[in-house]
């Protein structure tokens, strides 16, 4: 990928900030199990599903902002930063490149783009959406619009996953970015809608459905995502890289390494075949109407 040296301004770096190992406050735990799965992808870890509670991010509950750390966008939260500048660089241009691209599209239909913030941390941080640990992997929080992130996850990509490259990391930024788009067009809510009139087998559908539109996002923003010199961001095999992300965080590959057997009910962001073919599907056609929910 070849940006030029623009980078977001939203962001908080909270990696320096230490929460113990306590929850704290009593309505945390309401959140705690759906930010469990509340993940880009990632697998080895119980997936529950309870009607808004299922898709992945953490929405739809009682609005909790003060329970977390009030910083301004652009700072450090306190404590020395544990941020590794050369991740905490690549992930700002990725956003500041959503920021730009977005706003162009959604423009076209009348929307205003807003951007997300995104809140880089270690190891466990306070969200809007209650207690965040690495372990969950990259999520969104409608309840304060913010991503959040721990930077280790792109060398778990790596090591893991065996998914190594600069857009397989833009990916999983682009991913949680298309849930704020789902967020501000009112997808999230119609998902909300629909998952509380369902069973759990349905609710898991609609979960799937939701994925794998960030995912066509995704694939949008990155055919349309351009330097301020009309260059575009992508070079060549930036795109088998992202193929190799899509194939390797699929339900159905998660659960054979994890649990040798595949269960196609339980699937909460969609098989390798449908990521793939989802960020495929917004990078041929660049057009966020072909990501159909």
């Amino acid at each position: 990928m070849r940006f030029d040296d623009r980078e977001s301004g939203n962001y908080v770096d909270d990696t320096g900030r230490s929460f113990g190992g306590g929850m704290g406050g009593g309505n945390m735990l309401g959140c705690l199990i759906p930010m469990i799965a509340s993940r880009f992808g990632i697998g080895g870890v119980i997936v529950v599903v309870l009607g808004y509670l299922a898709l992945s991010y953490c929405g739809g509950l009682s609005n909790m902002s003060g329970t977390g750390p009030t910083t301004q966008q652009g700072s450090s939260a306190g404590g020395a930063s544990k941020l590794d500048p050369a991740a905490k660089h690549f992930t700002l241009q990725v956003l500041g490149s959503t920021e730009t691209t977005w706003a162009k599209l959604l423009k076209s239909k009348g929307i205003a783009y807003t951007p997300t913030t995104l809140h880089f941390y270690s190891e466990a941080d306070q969200s809007g959406c209650g207690f965040a640990q690495s372990a969950m992997g990259p999520f969104y929080c409608p309840t304060d619009k913010s991503i959040y992130l721990d930077t280790q996850f792109f060398d778990e990509l790596t090591r893991r996953f065996q998914a190594p490259g600069d857009f397989a990391m833009a990916y999983v930024v682009a991913h949680e970015v298309g849930h704020h788009v789902q967020d501000l067009t009112g997808t999230l809510d119609q998902a909300h809608n629909l998952q509380a009139r369902s069973s759990q087998a349905e609710g898991n559908a609609v979960q799937v459905k939701v994925e794998l539109q960030a995912d066509c996002y995704a694939g949008v923003w990155a055919a349309n995502a351009r330097n301020a010199d009309g260059s575009a961001v992508l070079e060549a095999g930036d795109a088998e890289e992202g193929m190799r992300a899509a194939e390797a965080i699929g339900d159905d590959t998660l659960q054979r390494q994890t649990q040798g057997r595949v269960v196609p009910d339980s699937f909460t962001h969609g098989s390798s075949a449908q990521r793939m073919a989802a960020l495929r599907l917004g990078m041929q056609s660049g057009d966020p109407e072909a990501c159909r929910f």
